[in-house]
């Protein structure tokens, strides 16, 4: 079986010959205490359909915190060696003789899925993040051409089918761009979803790696955007991303001031907190939409939905069309994510940091400093 059977794979039949694999430099976890160090991985040649990216950045989502820890091991255990990394930018160095998206030399981009089933309903509607077979994530997903375990961006190159590669607009800054193709779209397909629109009432639960791309594009969405955070000192980032009014959520008279007057709200937090809170902000047919990923199940009386008709809902990144239109939107609106760069030898100083919640707002990793 190939790695996908989207349109690109179907163009050879989905039986491409493997010609043999390289060596790549890249930093890995040997076991969930281990923390990163340089390695070897390998990394197939290039199929018909494929293209190699040299990597150039790769940002650092709060997920690669988890999945090397192994703190999903009851969803999704980790398997070690792990290369994490889904926020993907490099040059192309390599394009088999099926592609027509890339040539040599363009500037791509890999988000967090490589491959899908191609056939499903969600994969036939352009949302491969839903695939009924499980999409192939970039790392620490299921391999189906060389077996074993798919292999991340912290590395100086990546194979990719075509379909899951991204256009980078040359508008946009290569590194500060990392973080659209996770954060970004993250925060951005919701949005579209629930067709957010001028004039609306907009809250942002949390300001970090996602809630601030929120922030960027709800107010380029024309809404009335006001972020909900438990630090006052957050409030001149805030207002400086895109908020038009910041409500410490500790406030109890702050949030009451507010009851009842949202078209929309879209939840970044990941730490446990109440989420009846921002209910009870809706409109009536108003929507609370999770991105954040609590640990802990939430308790949701059913009168807060049942009195205003409102919605609670979750949303889960974006298919690559959606990907793709998320980077067009930025290149068009000058929208990148707020980064601090680092090199390769500072990312185990750089998961503490992100642990306490300590960086402004994605880290981006110089891939230039592995060779």
């Amino acid at each position: 079986m190939s790695e996908t059977t989207s349109s690109a794979s179907v163009r050879d039949g989905g039986h491409s010959p493997l010609q043999g694999t390289y060596p790549a430099k890249a930093y890995s976890a040997q076991s969930a205490t281990s923390g990163l160090a340089a390695s070897s991985i390998q990394r197939r040649n290039p199929r018909p359909q494929d293209i190699q990216i040299e990597i150039l950045y790769c940002g650092i989502c709060h997920s690669d915190l988890h999945q090397v820890g192994n703190e999903w091991e009851g969803a999704a255990p980790t398997v070690y060696p792990c290369v994490p990394g889904h926020e993907i930018v490099g040059r192309v160095v390599k394009a088999g003789s099926a592609v027509k998206k890339f040539k040599e030399g363009d500037l791509s981009a890999v988000g967090c899925m490589v491959g899908s089933c191609g056939v499903c309903a969600s994969c036939s509607e352009g949302l491969e993040q839903y695939c009924e077979q499980f999409p192939v994530l970039t790392y620490n997903g299921e391999d189906k051409v060389l077996g074993g375990v798919t292999y991340g961006g912290y590395s100086e190159s990546i194979v990719v089918d075509e379909a899951f590669a991204l256009r980078v607009p040359n508008e946009l800054d290569p590194a500060a761009t990392a973080p659209l193709v996770c954060a970004g779209i993250t925060t951005y397909s919701p949005l579209r979803h629930w067709n957010v629109l001028k004039g609306q009432k907009v809250g942002v639960v949390g300001l970090g790696g996602l809630g601030h791309m929120a922030l960027k594009f709800a107010n380029a969405f024309g809404a009335h955007v006001v972020l909900f955070t438990t630090s006052r000192n957050k409030t001149e980032d805030a207002l400086r991303l895109g908020a038009h009014e910041v409500v410490l959520s500790k406030n109890e008279a702050e949030m009451r001031k507010h009851a009842g007057s949202f078209d929309f709200i879209l939840d970044t937090a990941s730490a446990d907190h109440d989420c009846n809170a921002y209910l009870n902000l809706l409109k009536r047919d108003g929507t609370l939409t999770l991105v954040g990923a609590p640990s802990h199940p939430m308790s949701v009386p059913a009168f807060g939905l049942i009195m205003g008709r409102r919605q609670l809902a979750g949303s889960l990144i974006g298919g690559i069309r959606e990907t793709q239109e998320t980077l067009n939107f930025c290149a068009e609106n000058g929208i990148t994510a707020d980064i601090e760069l680092i090199r390769i030898q500072q990312i185990n100083e750089a998961y503490e940091r992100l642990r306490k919640g300590d960086v402004k707002y994605r880290f981006v990793i110089d891939m230039a400093s592995l060779k």
